[in-house]
This record gives structure tokens, sequence and C-alpha cells, in this order.
């Protein structure tokens, strides 16, 4: 075979390598755009509805009592505190059976008649909440719509408009964004292309791990640069595309965490809402829920233990919600079929926490905070260890803070009468470890207030 013609062999086996090279590069890359953008664009909407979505049914969970009462009043004030607190609302409405507007945050809107949005519906829950996308300017908004049901009777609906246009925003600038880089990884593809040599593999491979890791969610190690030609430029640009992508994971990370701080928020506002019910536990979640944190601190909790342990403490009253005021403002004290009726409000708690799956792991604590170390508590008669922890935690602080309380029936103990029966009631009501340490960090308190 002639020079000539090696180097016409060599020429087409040259072409032929670069355009694999190139196309694999290029599917490599798209793919990874793909993936990307639509992991991205999930998760966003994924937690703006799950927000929303968690917003509406806790309205709707909290609304039922104050209908049924005619309390109109409160349930303005709770729409105008979670409306003002979480600027991308647009509305909040809450509708009677007949479709008439009830209470809206827009009091104009209030007397007349609610007109759904029209849009298609996404999703449909069990509990028949309808979640719609509605198009419109400034990039639309989406509609919770839940029922309020509350003793099985049907009480008409909370309706709830939440902006989507900082969601439209957030995935136009991160699209942009990455298809620039996917741009410029191709136009270096194809001059990277067109340099075959022998060390052709090992910067390929080692694009290949990369988009491998990045695909996986890690975050990339700067991949090693084997040359200065196109083919080492390339590798750069895959670096600052790594660089790139996880900048736009830590902002998804920050809208996450200001989207679980609006939930906290809510919760907070939620549980004082319940406390305010009857002015002699008012502030008594808030109350618990400090006790309960330097309890599991001590108890050797994690920062997120700690974090579920909170929330628990604001929703362990929850069920009190379905409570009717004869009982639970009742200025004596109870008689047998009251102290029963009572006794459900855990069970009403794990009724109401299990409407939304976000609240699910909350619900051991909220169910066996009234349990007893013997087994002779309620509701299911739990004993030792088969006790919750964070529900065991919640019980030491609840009755605590119960005693040290003023009651109709009776005046608040002192702090040291509490801890003396607090003493008492360890291995009979409350585990004797957890107990001690209890007692311990009310003995610290006392000595800090004296010096």
């Amino acid at each position: 075979m002639s020079k000539e013609n090696i180097l016409a062999a060599f020429k087409k086996i040259r072409v032929k390598a670069s355009l694999f090279v190139l196309l694999l590069l290029v599917s490599t890359t798209l793919v990874f755009y793909l993936i990307t953008a639509r992991i991205m664009n999930r998760h966003i909407l994924n937690e703006v509805i799950k927000r929303a979505e968690g917003l509406s049914r806790s309205m709707a969970s909290t609304a039922g009592y104050s209908l049924l009462s005619q309390d109109l009043l409160g349930l303005d004030n709770t729409v105008y505190k979670i409306k003002n607190s979480n600027k991308d609302i647009e509305y909040i409405a809450i509708v009677n059976p007949a479709g008439e507007i009830l209470v809206h945050s827009d009091i104009k809107q209030i007397g007349q008649k609610f007109i759904p949005a029209e849009g298609p519906a996404l999703q449909k829950r069990e509990d028949g909440t309808l979640i719609k996308e509605v198009s419109g300017k400034a990039g639309g908004f989406f509609e919770m719509s839940s029922p309020v049901i509350f003793m099985d009777k049907d009480l008409g609906l909370v309706a709830l408009g939440i902006n989507k246009s900082a969601l439209v925003a957030a995935q136009q600038e991160a699209q942009g964004n990455i298809l620039s880089v996917f741009a410029a990884i191709l136009v270096l593809a194809v001059a990277s292309s067109l340099l075959l040599s022998s060390f052709l593999t090992r910067p390929i491979q080692e694009l290949s791990a990369g988009v491998t890791e990045l695909k996986q969610g890690k975050r990339s190690r700067p991949l090693r640069i084997y040359s200065r030609d196109e083919l080492g430029r390339l590798t750069e640009s895959f670096n600052d595309m790594t660089a790139l992508i996880t900048a736009q994971r830590e902002k998804l990370s920050k809208f996450a965490q200001d989207l679980e701080e609006a939930y906290i928020a809510t919760v907070r506002v939620l549980a004082a809402a319940i406390d305010a019910r009857d002015h002699y536990t008012l502030g008594h979640s808030t109350r618990v829920a400090q006790l309960s944190l330097e309890l599991g601190r001590a108890a050797g909790l994690g920062k997120e233990e700690l974090e579920e342990l909170e929330i628990s403490c604001l929703f362990h009253d929850v069920g009190k919600i379905k409570i009717p005021d004869s009982i639970l403002l009742k200025g004596g004290k109870l008689n047998t079929q009251e102290q029963r009726e009572m006794s459900k409000h855990t069970e009403y708690g794990t009724e109401i926490l299990s409407k939304a799956s976000s609240l699910v792991k909350y619900i051991p604590a909220v169910r066996h905070h009234h349990e007893w170390y013997d087994g002779t508590g309620y509701p299911d008669g739990l004993s030792g260890d088969k006790i919750p922890l964070a529900a065991a935690i919640i019980s030491l602080a609840d009755v605590y803070d119960a005693m040290t309380s003023d009651r109709p029936y009776r005046n608040a103990l002192t702090k040291e009468n509490a801890r003396r029966k607090i003493m008492d009631l360890a291995g009979k009501q409350f585990p004797p470890e957890l107990t001690a340490s209890f007692i311990k960090l009310l003995e610290k308190r006392t000595a800090e207030m004296l010096q």
C-alpha cells in the first residue's frame, strides 16, 4: 500500500473516530442536560406544591371547628397571619357548602360567589384536595382547594392560590445557564474531535466519570486536565459547568430551607391558635417545646431529631381542636365521660396529622405523649421502652408545665413542689433515667435564676 493510500486510510479512520467521539460527547452532554433540567424542575415544582398543599390542608384542618362555631373573626385572623407571612400567596378563601365566600384575604370578596380558577387538574388527593395549575400573567399560579370536614360534616372548602412566578424565573435562569454551558461544550467538542491522539481515551473516560458523578447528585471533584489543547479546554469547561450546577444546587437548597422556615412559621401560628382557645393554656405548646428541646439535648438527640421534636411539641395538642368548649373550658374537674372524651385528643391529633404525608412523622410523639411508663396511660397502653423517646420527653415537659400553670380548678404548684411530684412519678408515669435528667435540668434552671 502506497504512502498516499495509507494517509487516505488514516484520514478515513480519523474522520470516523472523530465523528464517533463527537457523537458520544454530544449525546452524553445532551442526556446530562435533559436529566439535570428535569430533576431540577420537578424538585422545584414539587416543593412549591408540597408547601401550598400543606398550608391548604392545615387551614382546612383548623377551620372546621371555627366554621361550626361561627367564629369567622378567628378564621379571618388566621388567614391574615398566614397570608402576611407568605408573600407568594395570591389569596386564601374559606367557602361554605353553598359556594359563598365567608373569609377571604381580600375583604372585598367576602359574601361573593366563589368561582374556582380555570385550569387543568394536576392532582386530586384521597381526602378531596384538588390541585390546579392556572395560566396567566406573571407566570400563573397554583390553586389548592381542600374540603373542610369536621365531625363528619362537610362545612365547605379552603381555597389557596400561590404564585409561581418565582418558580418560573428560577427554572428559566437555571436552564439558560446550563444551555449556555452546553453550547460552549459542543463548540469545544467539535474542535477536540478533530485532534485525535494516543491519549484521547483517558480524557474521555475522565469526562464520563464526571458526568456519572454529577448525574448521581454527587459534588464532582475537578477533573484532571491531561493536556492544554481543545480537549483540555473541554475538561476545564466541564469543571466550570460542575461549579455552576453546584451553585444552582445550593440555591435550590436555600429555596428549600426558606420553604421549611415558612412551614415552621405556619406551624407556630397553628400552635398559638390552639393554645389561645383557653387563656389558661396560652403559650403552653411553646413552653413545652423549650423544655423538651433542653431535655432532648441532654438525652443526646441530634440536630434533625431536635427539629422534629420541636415540631412535635407544637403539634402535641392539635387534637384538642375537636374537643368541645364545654369540656375544654370547664371550670371544674371533668366527670368520667368528659375525661374519656378529653383523652381522645391524642387520637384526634393522629387523625389530623395523617391527612398530610409530610406530617406523618410527628404522629408517634403526638399519639403517645400520654402513655405511662407502667403501661396504664392512653391511648394504646404502651409501657417501658415501647414508648417513643420523643413522646416520653414531651410527656415530662407537658406535665411539668401543667403543674406550674394556673387552672380553673386549682392554682399553680410551686416549682419545688412540681419537681417533687415529678420525682414521685418516676418509674410509674415517667422513665426513671429520663426523669433524673429532667430533674437535673430543672435544678440547673433554678440555680441560674438565683445567680
